[in-house]
């Protein structure tokens, strides 16, 4: 819940955000991909917004759901990479670039999800 404070998951899920607009658009332009690249580029985008709507969250079981669903779309966003790359319209320098990011959100998104279910069942 929003506190003022410095928020990693915030600021990284923007700058992922970011980095899957762009990859979108190159797999559209240069690519002529445009059906796997919209996938990825709504699950992608839709991280760093659910992490925004958590920080405004009615109650701490609300912030858990909003968290939740945004760790079910970084695992989405990783399945769609993981795709991209296997099927070559992802390079593998580019994908070995963005595979860690979406890791390292999906590690912060389980043990934020982890750690509130805690809070929330009084652990």
């Amino acid at each position: 819940m929003g506190n003022g404070k410095p928020n990693p998951v915030r600021e990284k899920s923007f700058l992922f955000a970011l980095r899957i607009v762009k990859l979108a658009k190159y797999l559209q332009v240069e690519k002529h991909e445009f059906v796997l690249s919209k996938q990825l580029l709504r699950s992608g985008t839709a991280i760093g917004a659910l992490v925004r709507e958590a920080e405004h969250a009615q109650s701490r079981a609300d912030f858990i759901s909003k968290m939740s669903i945004a760790l079910k779309e970084a695992n989405e966003t990783d399945y769609w990479l993981d795709l991209l790359h296997q099927s070559d319209y992802l390079s593998r320098d580019s994908y070995s670039s963005i595979q860690p990011d979406i890791e390292e959100l999906i590690k912060l998104l389980v043990s934020i999800v982890k750690t509130s279910k805690g809070m929330l069942d009084g652990k």
